[in-house]
């Protein structure tokens, strides 16, 4: 599945916005707009929307981690109406790249345990647990680059 990561702009960004995970999935993942209003006070965040050819099907958020070199996946979903096509695993390996461009050899992640949590996701993509959580009880996940 060939997909882009591409600038959210003036022009893009209602559309953006309007993306939304299933329901069962929105404990685990907030909205886009308050993924975006965060991004803006994080000085190292970097976001983008992913698209399959013209149209935005996904998000993705992140930021410098706290160790060296490494980056922090804040945030990341694919619409409802286009999970289960492959973009998730083609943008996943978009922002791998983008990552390691960027000098990044890590990248960490956190979940929340559940019934709907992406957790078997992130496993499927080679992060591993790295028996810590965050202070809001999220687990750690981690995933050399």
């Amino acid at each position: 599945m060939g997909v882009e990561l591409r600038e959210v702009t003036a022009a893009t960004v209602r559309a953006i916005c309007s993306l939304e995970v299933a329901d069962e999935q929105r404990a685990y993942v907030a909205p886009v707009a308050v993924s975006i209003a965060q991004a803006h006070f994080e000085p190292t965040s970097v976001f983008r929307a992913v698209y399959a050819g013209d149209e935005p099907v996904g998000f993705i958020l992140w930021r410098s981690g706290e160790r060296p070199k490494s980056a922090y996946l804040w945030r990341f979903m694919v619409d409802k109406r286009h999970q289960g096509k492959g973009y998730a695993r083609a943008a996943m390996e978009q922002a791998y790249a983008e990552l390691r461009a960027l000098g990044f050899d890590t990248v960490m992640t956190s979940v929340v345990r559940g019934q709907h949590s992406p957790l078997g996701f992130y496993l499927s993509l080679g992060f591993t647990e790295a028996n810590e959580t965050t202070p809001h009880g999220e687990w750690i996940l981690r995933k050399t680059l």
